[in-house]
């Protein structure tokens, strides 16, 4: 079998990867390999238990691909030839290609826990049949454990809490979230937690798993029926690392095209490094935007460069929402700004969502934003309140990809309605500006 270009992984940034090199190379065939018959949105998986309730709901059509032209072949990749341009497959032999690109995602993290093994422990899998036997245990259950409080096994709590379940959180940090938000917005979702009835243990460590529930480092025990292990994910790069690409730890070694340590295969999604946005350090970001927005830089330069591209590292944006509290984060957060030593000013605002304040619905939106000291550039953002906290962090990642400073940021034109924003007098973002500006002129 021949192709032009060859995409293993069929999840949101391989199937990005095929859709814009389509776009951008209509003669070329393409063809995306994938292990599963279908594909859950990894995003929505959380959203399977308690809204969506069902998983076919949260499955990517294949028309996506094959309306475009784009073949899906469900089979596995097992080894390269890098030299002679050959991939070999289980199930339908050698296929040829020009270009390769590695979007094989990630695979969860499988702590050393007694019990990690057992028949009611489960996993964040991508794999729609895993993701119904999971769905049937939740629904035999009427206690679960959920191991790890970032933003998956926050989700996962505020979703199975619809189904009536008594849902627990076990968290090693001193708050869930904190790898990405600092104590005072952690400290909101632990509260937002704890209304709707989810229980949270912070500084606590699983030490065994049982039938019945788990043990912590203290020695209590937390009833549960099944236990859902949400503490991260490993690049999935064993292939990546069998054909002599150069890999770290943190994933496949690309440069600013997504280009590996050969020229004709790329990497994108979960299974590329990333670097930081500020530092340029090693950053263990996955995220599905980041991941599509790296797609999409890949399949417009696999046969020359049509999209010039500054590398400036990866911003990471994200966005979560338990109960009735959405949170979002760009950037740097203060505990990251005062470790990598930056000279920052910290501007804040809390302001109604709507105007006026006593329209049905009302949310306070909090904002804390921080910028340099010297030219008030945005360094970073956290947001928190109701539903319009999704694009607020988006246009904070906007300000700080585009390197606003907070004199240019304070005279952006905005628009306003009472039902979807604050008032035009107060708006959240622009008035924590005003705080930071009134502190910078102070110092």
């Amino acid at each position: 079998m021949k192709t032009d270009v060859l995409i293993i992984g069929g999840g949101p940034a391989g199937i990005v990867t095929a859709v814009t090199a389509k776009q951008n190379y209509p003669e070329k065939k393409i063809v995306v390999v994938r292990r599963e018959q279908r594909v859950a949105v990894p995003c929505g998986i959380p959203y399977i238990f308690g809204t969506l309730r069902e998983v076919e709901k949260n499955l990517i059509p294949d028309s996506v691909l094959t309306s475009k032209g784009i073949e899906i072949l469900v089979d596995e990749i097992v080894d390269i030839d890098t030299e002679k341009k050959i991939a070999k497959s289980k199930e339908h032999g050698d296929i040829e290609f020009e270009k390769l690109v590695f979007a094989t995602g990630s695979k969860p993290i499988k702590p050393p826990i007694k019990g990690i093994d057992g028949n009611n422990v489960f996993f964040v899998k991508k794999d729609p049949q895993y993701l119904q036997e999971l769905l049937k245990r939740v629904n035999e259950s009427e206690s679960i454990v959920i191991i790890g409080g970032g933003f998956i096994g926050v989700e996962f709590a505020d979703e199975l809490r619809k189904l009536g379940k008594k849902v627990s959180i076990v968290e090693m940090l001193p708050h869930v979230l904190s790898a990405s938000f600092d104590d005072e917005f952690c400290e909101l979702a632990e509260e937002e937690l704890r209304r709707i009835g989810v229980e949270v243990y912070t500084n606590s460590k699983v030490v065994e798993i049982k039938e019945n529930g788990v043990i912590l480092s203290s020695g209590k025990e937390i009833p549960g029926d099944i236990v859902i292990v949400c503490v991260g994910a490993r690049p999935n790069t064993d292939l990546a690392e069998k054909i002599g690409l150069k890999v770290s730890k943190n994933g496949i070694m690309v440069d600013e095209y997504m280009r590996t340590s050969h020229p004709d295969i790329f990497a994108v999604g979960d299974c590329a490094e990333k670097r930081d946005f500020f530092t340029r350090e090693v950053k263990p970001v996955m995220l599905a935007s980041v991941a599509t927005a790296e797609a999409r830089i890949a399949g417009a330069n696999l046969y020359k460069i049509k999209a010039f591209k500054q590398f400036k590292g990866t911003l990471g944006i994200f966005a979560t929402k338990v109960g009735n509290l959405a949170l979002g984060a760009a950037g740097l957060i203060e505990r990251q700004a005062k470790k990598e030593g930056f000279d920052y000013v910290v501007g804040r605002s809390e302001v109604a969502d709507k105007h006026p304040g006593t329209l049905p619905g009302t949310s306070k939106v909090r904002v804390k934003l921080l910028f340099t000291k010297q030219g008030g550039f945005f360094l970073g953002a956290q947001i928190a309140g109701g539903d319009t906290v999704g694009e607020l962090i988006n246009l904070a990642g906007f300000a700080i990809e585009s390197e606003y400073t907070a004199f240019r940021y304070m005279n952006l034109q905005i628009g306003t309605h009472p039902l979807l924003t604050p008032a035009p007098t107060t708006p959240a973002t622009i008035k924590a500006v005003e705080d930071a500006l009134k502190k910078m002129a102070e110092n």
